[in-house]
C-alpha cells in the first residue's frame, strides 16, 4: 500500500499515537541520516508516515536539523504530500496560544543552514518558483478537512522563520510585525524550500504555543517550557480529526 502523506512533527509532537500497525523505517540518504526513524502506520484506512523533526527525544536544535536528509528520506519512500506541524509563537492579534493556523506566506530570517539540494558539484541548479511557499491546492484540502472536522483553523498568515534556538527579543518581534509576520517559528525554512525543490506538495499547520516577546495582552509575560508544551497538547487535540477527514476525502 502506498503512503498517502507524511506528517512532520515539531516541538511537543514526537509521535502520532493514532497510527496502527506501525512499521519503522530507518533510512540513510546521500545527505546523511534524518532526524530519526520514519514511523509508517495506518490511519483512517490509509498509510501515513510520521517523522519527529527534532528527533523523538527532542535532541536536535532547529539550526542542527538535517532538513535535506529528512525530506530526502520521505521522498525516497514515495511520499508526495507533506503536512508540517510547526510549533510557533503568535505575533498579531488573531494568533494567540492554542490557535491552529495554516499560513500562506513565509519570510526567512535564518542563516548558515544548507538550504538547497543544489549544493554538491555536478548537481542540477534549480531556481524553483517560491512565490507561494505552501502548495495552494494542498492548503485548501487541509482547510476543507478542518472545516468538515469542526476544528477551527485560521486560513492564512505569514510565518517568520528565525534561527533559534533562543527565543526572539522584543525588538526582533517588533521588526517582524512591521515586516508583516503573524507567526514566528524556527523550523519553517529551509524545509519548505527543500520540499519545493523535490516537487512535494507541502503545507504547514502552525500550532501557536505562546505569544512572542512583547506581543499579546501581557507583554511582560515570561514564556516557560511548561506553558508551551501545555498549549501544544491542547491545540493538538483537533489535529487527529483533521487527519481523519483529510484521509477520508
Amino acid at each position: 500500500m502506498s503512503i498517502e502523506l507524511a506528517v512532520i512533527g515539531g516541538t511537543g509532537v514526537y509521535a502520532l499515537g493514532e497510527l496502527a500497525d506501525v512499521e519503522t523505517h530507518q533510512p540513510d540518504t546521500r545527505y546523511g541520516p534524518p532526524s530519526g526513524p520514519v514511523r509508517v502506520g495506518t490511519l483512517a484506512g490509509k498509510r501515513v508516515a510520521f517523522l519527529a523533526r527534532h528527533g523523538e527525544g527532542h535532541s536536535l536544535p532547529p539550526h542542527r536539523i538535517n532538513y535535506r536528509a529528512n525530506l530526502a528520506a520521505l521522498h525516497a519512500l514515495g511520499i508526495t504530500r507533506v503536512l508540517a506541524l510547526n510549533t510557533v509563537g503568535g505575533i498579531t492579534e488573531r494568533f494567540g496560544p492554542r490557535v491552529l493556523a495554516c499560513p500562506d506566506q513565509l519570510i526567512d530570517y535564518t542563516w548558515g543552514r544548507v538550504s538547497t539540494f543544489c549544493e554538491e558539484p555536478g548537481t542540477e541548479v534549480l531556481h524553483v518558483d517560491f512565490g507561494d511557499p505552501y502548495t495552494p491546492a494542498w492548503r485548501r484540502q487541509i482547510l476543507d478537512a478542518a472545516q468538515r472536522a469542526g476544528v477551527a483553523v485560521i486560513d492564512g498568515g505569514c510565518y517568520g522563520a528565525t534561527q533559534g534556538p533562543r527565543l526572539e527579543t522584543r525588538a526582533e518581534i517588533a521588526r517582524m510585525r512591521r515586516d508583516g509576520c503573524d507567526l514566528v517559528g524556527m523550523t519553517g525554512m529551509p524545509e519548505a524550500g527543500l520540499a519545493r525543490e523535490l516537487g512535494l506538495d507541502y503545507a504547514c499547520l502552525a500550532i501557536v504555543a505562546n505569544w512572542a516577546a512583547g506581543a499579546g495582552p501581557e507583554p511582560d509575560e515570561v514564556i516557560t517550557l511548561k506553558d508551551v508544551l501545555d498549549n501544544v497538547a491542547a491545540a493538538m487535540d483537533g489535529v487527529p480529526r483533521i487527519l481523519h477527514c483529510l484521509l477520508s476525502a
